[in-house]
């Protein structure tokens, strides 16, 4: 029995209870939730619906939690229902219904936690969006572990969801960019406000080789703008698909000056009444929507501002259908929250339709000291940097473990420990450890069988082991819901460790030449249950369930 199934029947025997009270059922709840207790000797679940609907309804707390625990107390799978305080409704379920999640697990297979709590919602998901100017940086590949598995939590959960990265190859940072790498050409020092770091030579060496003439061309620098930007993110593409992250959509913001959307974004904005023009120039009036000031579209000189580029990223997002756009910026653009919700407002959508998720800073440690900079960049520590030093596997579970607006520190030495020390080894370990359970009991001729006798299944470490596994969908949905994939190691962890438990405490498979029993059998349930589960969480935030260690 999941949580949600036995919300369900908590909340029928409350209905129930209504009609045989004689009370407005116009005011239960559409739905309910249980939760588990932090006592066990307090039940399996518990509920506090009497206590949320008998003000309501005008009667008892306590008297109504006494007739909703007679009829859930006769519901099938419920084996006892006790009241505490004032109406609390601690729930006890038998061991076979407890038992049965275990079979529902096993047939889902891969989709079991996915669920429909963002049905029909079509998200557009933009994260990373680092210039190419140089190889993806600490901060942004943070982004790229929780930005894929938000992205695949919330489809998990029935939304439509397109990743996007917004490829900004237009403005003074990309100019910046090509003089970089026409100076390395040439042999020159960078130049004023330039980038440095060995691979602004590999790119210019490798410009050189595709372009030889490129140095005599009527404009060196536009060839090395153009081939070198596409080189440049031609790596970052890569970089980002060997990390595990994928993404639906490149944007280039250079196909909005050139197909004139920055032009209809102003008109439109400008028909709802919020453009106004001063000192030549042309500005959003943003301090209508709560922005501490107005904000400017286009210069007096005529030239776009970036935040001109940004209303119209915006609006081409609303044409191409997206209900619900999500932006993932980084620590340093907190500022833009006030004026891109104020555009939101400007044109005419609703609060909520557009979410803005900061991202803080991300430290890596060695020694207990910071690693500052990276030999190939020559600036900040990159992908290449986190990867080489701890591997795919742990640096995007362990970027995705933390709430992303919380700085982290991410020891080496701890990540790269082969000890339930290090979340991800521990992780990896029980799925491992059960595979090879599950290949003992092969080798040994122990089938699980085709059903099993969930009644058996008593042991208070089984109990808790089925009620962890219960809680997935309800655990993604809600990881989904608040934009939070870390609650999805986390439940991992916990899972993994019920499972230690479980496997210290409840032998799986019989010894020696002793004949399998029903219990032995229903464990095996109970092991590939939870084999399912790990690989399913592992899954979803990018990272490998392996079947040996």
């Amino acid at each position: 029995m999941t949580p949600e199934t036995l919300a369900e029947k908590v909340l029928s025997a409350t209905r129930a209870a209504f009609e045989a009270l004689g009370l407005d059922t116009a005011v239960l709840p559409a739905v309910t939730a249980v939760e588990r207790p932090r006592d066990p000797k307090h039940g399996d679940y518990a509920s506090n619906i009497a206590l949320q609907t008998a003000k309501k309804a005008g009667t008892n707390p306590r008297a109504l939690a006494e007739k909703i625990a007679e009829n859930l107390a006769s519901t099938d799978g419920v084996a006892k229902v006790d009241i505490a305080g004032p109406g609390f409704l601690n729930i006890t379920v038998d061991a076979a219904a407890a038992g049965e999640i275990a079979g529902q697990i096993v047939a889902a297979g891969a989709s079991y936690g996915a669920n429909d709590s963002m049905s029909g919602q079509n998200v557009n998901l933009e994260f990373v969006s680092a210039n190419p100017t140089g190889p993806v940086h600490i901060g942004a590949v943070r982004w790229a572990a929780v930005g894929d598995a938000l992205a695949r939590v919330m489809r998990a959960s029935g939304a439509q969801v397109t990743s996007e990265y917004y490829f900004n190859d237009a403005g003074s940072q990309i100019d910046n960019f090509s003089k970089s790498l026409l100076a390395s050409a040439k042999g020159e020092p960078t130049p004023e406000n330039g980038y440095g770091g060995a691979y602004i030579a590999d790119i210019a060496a490798e410009v050189l080789k595709r372009r030889p003439d490129a140095l005599d061309a009527d404009d060196p620098q536009e060839v090395f703008r153009q081939v070198g930007v596409e080189l440049m993110f031609a790596e970052i593409k890569s970089d980002l698909e060997a990390f595990g992250t994928h993404f639906d959509v490149f944007f280039n913001e250079k196909d909005l000056h050139d197909k004139g959307e920055l032009d209809a974004a102003v008109e439109r904005l400008d028909k709802q009444g919020h453009i106004f023009e001063s000192e030549g120039a042309i500005w959003l009036r943003t301090t209508t929507f709560g922005d501490d000031k107005d904000r400017p579209l286009k210069k007096s000189n005529g030239e776009w501002t970036y935040f001109a580029a940004d209303c119209a990223y915006y609006l081409d997002k609303r044409e191409r259908g997206f209900g619900k756009l999500v932006f993932m910026l980084g620590a340093d653009h907190h500022g833009y929250i006030g004026r891109m919700q104020a555009m939101s407002r400007a044109f005419g959508d609703e609060p909520g339709t557009m979410e803005i998720l900061i991202g803080q800073l991300v430290n890596l440690l060695r020694d207990g000291k910071p690693l500052r900079m990276s030999k190939r960049a020559g600036t900040v520590l990159g992908l290449d940097d986190i990867v080489s030093a701890i591997g795919v596997d742990a640096a995007r579970y362990a970027l995705a473990r933390y709430s992303a607006d919380s700085s982290i520190d991410l020891d080496i030495d701890l990540w790269t420990k082969h000890s339930s020390d290090n979340p991800v080894y521990y992780v990896q370990y029980a799925h491992a450890r059960i595979a090879g359970v599950l290949r003992n009991a092969a080798d040994r001729g122990v089938a699980k069988g085709d059903t099993y006798d969930a009644s058996v299944l008593t042991h208070e470490r089984e109990s808790d082991l089925l009620k962890a596994l219960a809680e997935f969908p309800s655990v993604v949905a809600t990881a989904a819901e608040l934009r939070e994939p870390h609650r999805i190691a986390r439940y991992a962890e916990e899972l993994a460790g019920a499972y230690h438990r479980f496997q210290h405490d409840c032998r799986v498979l019989p010894i020696g030449d002793e004949e399998p029993t029903d219990l032995n059998r229903a464990r095996l349930w109970v092991v590939d249950a939870t084999r399912t589960v790990l690989a399913n969480a592992l899954a979803l935030l990018g990272v490998s369930a392996p079947e040996r260690m």
